[in-house]
């Protein structure tokens, strides 16, 4: 007879690889014993989760569209408000995002911004040694001991007044490898918030400073109940009142923008508001539209957020967001300051304060940045046009998105140069990451994950519809045909141009390029370029 969970003793998390003495301080037996708990209660239904992810994209391949849901049409039509959010958080009108290096936590910290978001995902390339790094390092932020000490000799320590901490750990879909409970393989949702949760959870709060996350990549409000009921029990575990963990949801999958009220109600005791996560939402709608040839986007420049579908999709997301008391977080400007051309320097600045005021205009109540250097420019624009903490009391009425504007079309072409620079994103950036390195500036852009594939997965889609099945063949705007053989030529190309310089990964760049020529010749698009690189990092 089966022994009810409640009477068991779980396993505690087995580390599959060896532990500096630092990162002993952090998988102690107790905390290892945590993350145990976590696993045996949420594994299961994690798994089923991830499962239904792909019977729905099964089918959209036969042909279904994604829609708003016809049994919670009630509860998107009902009045209801979520939680009271804490004061601390009622002005974010810039944040930061970046990977969780030491320096880097530092710097963010004292970046002048409104709040930090700590990354253990789309910015961290998951190698064991930087995730542990990486809650060393938080842990020790959240104690007020953190520095650090160039080789230059140049120390740096957090400021008087820092950023408030939010840790984003990976989504559901991905596992990590050397932390096991019963020879299963966590996820590494469970354990990167595990185990700042089992370290920190009781010190922020006792500050009043937390804790707070960012949740990514759900698809779902049962994935959004999923972290609830994960929360509740880390709560009622480590001490903490009910609804004291505050969220805010990432909406970067398409399934996603079509359930957003049903995420709010799911998480209503702890959400503190959605973000228009814009760069992994491109890359859903390519990855769940995959089939869809009428569907296809342009190359990536031409695909801004002024188009139908992106535009529909964040005033959704504000519509929604202000009638439900929550926050509505506008995304992230991939620009980065250029040094020592001042022209382009200023023409890219000018992009941010273009795309910073778009925002603002339309009733965000706060933005993003990757750099220091930009906290000053999104913050003016911020502060000329929102007087107020935020703006829930724009509600945005006006709003009437529907599934055909959510999913609309994107006129545009593909050039050869648009083509060309796909690979050359691609490439660079899976080096890097398989180098450990999970962002890294490329012609003045700073790519990540996000950005990787929404280039990867335009390339798959590209050539393989590029027969056309019955419809007029693909091409480039000067009428070329789209063909894999001009893929492997711009790719030996690439990688031998590159390997001639001085990169980020250089010593990967062989194993990024066979990876993705094999990603972009295979029948079927992968859900994700990190889940299929996992297997080779350390």
């Amino acid at each position: 007879m089966a022994v009810p969970m409640e009477m068991r003793s779980p396993p505690a998390a087995h580390c599959a690889a060896g532990l500096e003495p630092r990162h002993a301080e952090i998988l102690t037996p107790a905390a290892r014993g945590f993350l145990g708990e976590l696993h045996d209660r949420f594994e299961p239904r994690r798994r089923a989760l991830v499962a239904a992810r792909a019977q729905r994209q099964a089918r959209y391949d036969a042909g279904e569209l994604p829609d708003f849901a016809p049994d919670t049409a009630e509860l998107r039509a009902s009045d209801w408000q979520v939680a009271p959010i804490p004061p601390l958080l009622q002005d974010r009108r810039v944040e930061i995002t970046g990977p969780v290096e030491r320096k880097m936590i530092i710097n963010a910290l004292n970046s002048g911004a409104n709040v930090f978001m700590a990354d253990f995902e789309d910015s961290t390339a998951p190698t064991w040694a930087a995730l542990l790094d990486g809650q060393v390092n938080l842990r020790d932020a959240v104690a007020g001991r953190i520095e650090y000490r160039a080789p230059d000799g140049r120390a740096y320590r957090v400021g008087p007044d820092p950023a408030v901490l939010m840790v984003r750990p990976r989504g559901w879909h991905l596992p990590e490898k050397h932390a096991q409970v019963d020879g299963e393989a966590m996820a590494g949702a469970l354990f990167d918030f595990g185990l700042f949760a089992f370290h920190n959870a009781a010190a922020l709060h006792a500050h009043g400073r937390g804790p707070f996350f960012y949740l990514p990549k759900l698809e779902a409000a049962a994935e959004a109940a999923l972290w609830d009921d994960v929360m509740a029990f880390a709560e009622d575990t480590l001490g903490l009142p009910r609804g004291a963990m505050k969220v805010t949801v990432l909406i970067e999958t398409l399934p996603a923008a079509f359930a957003m009220d049903e995420i709010l109600w799911a998480l209503r005791t702890r959400i503190a508001g959605l973000n228009c996560g814009r760069w992994d939402y491109i890359f859903s709608y390519l990855k769940t539209l995959r089939a869809h040839r009428d569907r296809l986007l342009p190359e990536r420049g031409q695909v801004q957020m002024t188009v139908p579908f992106l535009r529909s999709y964040s005033e959704l997301l504000i519509r929604t967001c202000h009638r439900r008391g929550a926050f509505a977080m506008g995304g992230m400007a991939a620009q980065i300051p250029i040094s020592g051309d001042a022209a382009a320097n200023e023409t890219a600045l000018a992009k941010v304060r273009a795309d910073k005021l778009r925002e603002v205009t339309a009733g965000h109540d706060g933005t993003w940045v990757a750099h220091p250097a930009l906290v000053p420019v999104a913050r003016a624009v911020f502060d000329a046009h929102m007087p107020t903490p935020n703006q829930l009391h724009v509600r945005r009425d006006d709003v009437a998105a529907t599934r055909e504007s959510l999913l609309a079309p994107c006129a545009g072409t593909i050039t050869r140069e648009g083509f060309a620079g796909n690979v050359e994103v691609c490439l660079r950036y899976l080096a890097a990451w398989l180098d450990g390195q999970g962002c890294v500036p490329i012609h003045h852009l700073m790519e990540d994950a996000a950005t990787a594939e929404i280039a990867r997965a335009q390339l798959w889609q590209w050539l393989h519809h590029a027969d056309g099945g019955g419809a007029p063949e693909l091409t480039f705007d000067d009428d070329a045909p789209i063909e894999l053989a001009l893929f492997d030529t711009t790719l030996a190309h690439t990688r031998h141009r590159l390997a001639a310089l001085a990169l980020p990964g250089q010593a990967r760049l062989d194993a990024a390029a066979e990876l993705l020529a094999a990603l972009t010749h295979a029948d079927a698009l992968a859900d994700f370029l990190t889940l299929a690189a996992y297997p080779q990092l350390p």
